[in-house]
């Protein structure tokens, strides 16, 4: 393997002012060296030019080294250390820590093992519904704190992310037939077209309300990993501001598309789900089709130009077609029309609505919708924090059911599967939420949660006593709560096995 002078002295201990781990290992992809030493890794920038990427000189090279320390930083802080400049002398290396570059920067990191990987635990069948909603629960905090300003807006209007996919399309023309059909392709590329027209006020309303953020850009399992057991983000895209600068939902819909590519759809829903509780980006949903199709598309687009270099043996290209072909079955199975459904929940607090929910959401494929959630957003406080007396007034309650139905039947005509998550313990709830699925010509299924009185004070009383969930109710409140038994006509509902 013919590698650059620098490349060959840093896979030398002598080059470190540091114990290394021996053998020093090297990883390389099309656009960096990775040399991993024990208790640092660092990674240096190949001076190469593909148009979307510039790395061609050295002032630039050092540039993309701040910028991806700086981005980097904000969700994986402990993990990017510093920018180092390398220096060359008589033709020996080294790291020149209070002087100018003349040959080189790295950028230092701190090791981990590569089995903490997020697709490797994947592979071993070790990642889990906890790990997916950390991420979640991360990646909602720093949307909201991510930077956005006029310029930033600029990438995601729908004039933008339209060229996104028209760029896309146009370069894997070529494939057709050799890992897509041209019918398939147009398919794709007409729903896009018509996605864009048809979400035009949708897209207005995102850019107002601030939803276009300077983002990570290439969020899925091989950017994310374990260290000392926690979740950390990293290596976001720093090398191209359009790719970067995106809708939020778009962001997020790059790991919900790999979850399901890789079959973990039940993974995937509880990453969203967790996502969306604490975002209360549900309107956004109605894009989640169009993103996903679009990552879709450009993994496949990606995966598809390594059937173009010559230096890619023919096994290689065999998996990569293979993987290409079904990225865009898979971007074209998103266009696809589906058919929506609402669950209603219903019972006393405590009686396990929530959990049945979650679990239901999961086998559906459903957008879970809590009334604890959507009570909070509506007053504008913490999902964490308790309700006064105010949050809980029969006029804050109307409006919360009012908005927890408007979602859901929003949600539904638009084919996707809505859990609606709260007591719905009086027939006038109930039969409002009958009323609008009869007249929007929705399946609608109620879900009936019960248990004895003892049962649901220990519930309550645990949940309180851990302080780990959203719900407020407590034990004292179940004195209070009556429920209404079920009509004829809303037994019809019920599900069978209630």
């Amino acid at each position: 393997m013919n590698l650059p002078p620098l490349i060959s002295q840093m896979l030398s201990k002598d080059f470190y002012p540091h114990a290394v781990t021996e053998p020093i290992a090297l990883i390389q992809t099309h656009i960096s060296f990775v040399l991993l030493t024990g208790k640092y890794a660092y990674k240096v920038k190949k001076p190469m030019n593909f148009g979307f990427l510039d790395f061609s000189t050295l002032e630039k090279r050092q540039f993309f080294c701040e910028e991806e320390l700086r981005l980097n930083r904000r969700l994986a802080p402990d993990l990017y250390l510093q920018v180092l400049p390398i220096t060359c002398n008589h033709d020996q290396f080294r790291f020149a820590e209070n002087s100018e570059a003349d040959v080189e920067y790295a950028i230092q990191m701190v090791q981990f093992p590569q089995e903490n990987l997020l697709i490797n635990l994947f592979e071993q069948g070790d990642l889990t519904v906890e790990h997916v909603q950390e991420i979640g629960k991360q990646l909602a905090k720093f949307h909201s704190l991510a930077e956005t300003n006029e310029h930033i807006a600029s990438f995601g209007t729908a004039v933008g992310l339209k060229a996104v996919a028209d760029d896309n399309y146009a370069c894997t023309n070529k494939y057709i037939g050799l890992a897509q059909t041209q019918s398939q392709l147009d398919l794709t590329r007409a729903y896009t077209d018509q996605c864009f027209i048809d979400n035009a006020a949708l897209f207005s309303d995102r850019l107002i309300q601030g939803k276009i953020r300077e983002c990570h850009g290439d969020l899925h399992l091989k950017n994310i990993c374990l260290v000392d057991g926690e979740v950390q983000i990293f290596d976001c895209i720093e090398f191209n501001e359009p790719f970067r600068n995106t809708d939020v939902l778009y962001d997020a819909s790059f790991l919900l598309m790999d979850l399901q590519y890789r079959g973990r759809r039940d993974l995937a829903n509880a990453f969203l789900n967790t996502y969306l509780e604490l975002t209360n980006d549900y309107k956004g949903v109605l894009l989640l089709p169009l993103f996903c199709s679009m990552r879709a598309y450009i993994r496949a687009k990606v995966t598809s130009f390594l059937l173009d270099d010559p230096n890619i043996p023919e096994p290689v290209k065999a998996t990569a077609k293979q993987e290409a072909t079904a990225y865009y079955n898979l971007a074209y199975q998103y266009t696809q029309p589906t058919v929506g459904k609402i669950f209603m929940m219903s019972g006393l607090s405590g009686s396990g609505k929530s959990t049945t929910a979650k679990a239901l959401a999961q086998k559906h494929e459903a957008i879970h919708l809590r009334s604890d959630a959507i009570r909070k957003h509506l007053a504008g406080i913490d999902l964490m924090q308790r309700g006064d007396d105010e949050l809980y007034t029969p006029e804050m309650t109307k409006r919360t059911y009012g908005e927890l139905l408007s979602l859901g039947i929003l949600l539904a005509t638009h084919g996707f599967q809505v859990i609606l998550d709260a007591k719905y313990d009086r027939q006038n709830l109930r039969s409002e939420v009958i009323a609008q699925a009869n007249a929007h010509n929705i399946a609608l299924e109620i879900i009936y949660c019960t248990a004895d009185m003892e049962t649901l004070r220990q519930r309550l009383s645990d949940r309180t006593q851990a302080n780990s969930d959203i719900a407020d109710a407590t034990p004292d409140l179940l004195a209070s709560q009556r429920f209404e038994e079920f009509t004829d006509a809303e037994n019809v509902y019920l599900a069978a096995n209630n």
